[in-house]
């Protein structure tokens, strides 16, 4: 697996999306395909709608997460389902390698020097 820091995932609110639509199962191709609602994940990474939909669309154009809106009687009443693709989790699991490989080595670090 490749150690690297993706540029994509990186900045922390995408970060924070991507781990957020993992930890709640709301992936794709791993038999069944579950989806995490725009609310629910915007209150569970508290950032604001326009933020989150910013982000959601820099994931989206890099292929890592899809969403799809489920029309209501109004568009008050619409529901955004969101979830991570196949290469979205890949690409997160390389990240969070990466992370943890950059914690471990840092941890064998001199303090002192």
């Amino acid at each position: 697996m490749n150690a690297e820091l993706d540029p994509v995932i990186h900045p922390i609110n995408r970060l924070r999306i991507c781990a957020a639509l993992k930890a709640a199962g709301a992936t794709e191709g791993e038999g069944l395909d579950r989806e995490m609602k725009f609310a629910t994940l915007r209150e569970v990474t508290a950032l604001s709608a326009a933020t989150l939909s910013k982000q959601l669309g820099v994931l989206g154009s890099h292929g890592y997460i899809t969403r799809h809106r489920e029309y209501g009687s109004s568009r008050a009443k619409d529901t955004v389902w969101v979830s991570l693709t196949p290469a979205g989790n890949t690409a997160l699991n390389r990240h969070l390698a990466a992370l943890r490989k950059i914690a471990e080595t840092a941890g064998g670090v001199d303090k002192h020097g």
